[in-house]
């Protein structure tokens, strides 16, 4: 980062880790602000932590993560050549979906991390991101893979790796999904894969 967003980017970090915007505050073990390159071409947002994730301040660590990284490395990603985060950086209590107030007093956080990250594509993971950032009536079943370009960026959403953990019948279509996602980044991003 040059300095000057490197800055920005600490300073931001600190007043998101401290944040008592809403009720999650009060339960959380930690603030999980993000992980990877803040550099990074390619923008992955889940909805929230769950457990492993507040105890261990970093997102998609537990079953999930571990799936997230085999579908990664699918297409020659990395958690470090790409920027992980959440629509809610506190885990909602039992990992349920974070409610409409929790997401619009947390969502602040995410839109300056975009500002500061300047991606070229944004990967929604599940119906909860992509309802927040794409489109309220977004359909995931039906409409995941598919590319749309909103506000500068590429966006498109996949099947939340919890849920191909709970469906398994999914993990076909969410794999073609990460080809797409392959091919996009060929086409739009200058460094994010190796040659």
């Amino acid at each position: 980062m040059t300095e000057i967003r490197d800055s920005q980017w600490e300073q931001l970090k600190k007043e998101c880790l401290t944040c008592t915007r809403c009720a999650l505050s009060g339960t959380r073990t930690q603030v999980v602000f993000g992980v990877g390159d803040p550099l990074s071409e390619v923008l992955f947002i889940g909805e929230g932590p769950g457990q492993e994730e507040d105890l261990r301040g970093e997102p998609f660590v537990g079953r999930a993560g571990q799936l997230l990284d085999v579908m990664l490395a699918s297409v020659g990603l990395q958690r470090e050549n790409i920027y992980i985060a959440n629509i809610v950086k506190c885990r909602p209590p039992n990992n349920r979906d974070p409610l409409n107030i929790e997401q619009d007093a947390c969502i602040g956080w995410l839109r300056e991390q975009v500002k500061l990250i300047r991606p070229k594509i944004i990967v929604c993971l599940g119906r909860v991101a992509a309802m927040k950032i794409i489109r309220p009536d977004y359909k995931i079943t039906a409409e995941h893979g598919r590319w749309v370009e909103k506000g500068g960026f590429w966006m498109t959403a996949l099947y939340h790796p919890a849920f191909l953990l709970r469906d398994p019948r999914h993990k076909p279509d969410t794999f073609a999904d990460m080809k797409s996602l392959e091919i996009k980044i060929r086409e739009v991003c200058a460094r994010t894969l190796p040659d």
